[in-house]
């Protein structure tokens, strides 16, 4: 089953652990990556760019309506995504607990991804 971790963070905070810290903590994943893409289990994943690059679309009374900025005001920010393939929920949370890492930053959500029958998948 595919799975998507949706990595969550305070960008003050993450901003001001400065470039280096950043990453350092980044690479720290770099093990843990390595092993699920020899494993198959890496399907994909990126780090996002701060929620000041975000644009936003919505239908406003049959209007598209652009605005500057993230979908919603919140004290943590989507820093990122990743897509594994586990077995099973449990296989999933022990899989995102070595994105977690030490630091305390970051919070994963973890979601299955639906399936649609004859739309192509990642």
């Amino acid at each position: 089953m595919t799975y998507m971790f949706l990595t969550y963070l305070d960008e003050k905070a993450w901003a001001d652990l400065g470039e280096a810290e950043q990453q350092r903590l980044m690479h720290a994943c770099d093990p843990h990556v390595k092993q699920l893409r020899e494993s198959g289990k890496f399907l994909a994943g990126a780090p996002l760019h701060p929620t000041s690059t975000a644009t936003t679309i919505r239908n406003h009374e049959g209007q598209r309506l652009v605005t500057d900025g993230p979908y919603a005001e919140t004290r943590e920010q989507l820093g990122g995504y990743t897509l594994i393939d586990a077995k099973d929920l449990d296989e999933a949370i022990a899989i995102a607990w070595g994105f977690a890492g030490n630091s305390g930053l970051a919070t994963i959500e973890i979601r299955p991804v639906a399936v649609i029958p004859d739309l192509p998948s990642h």
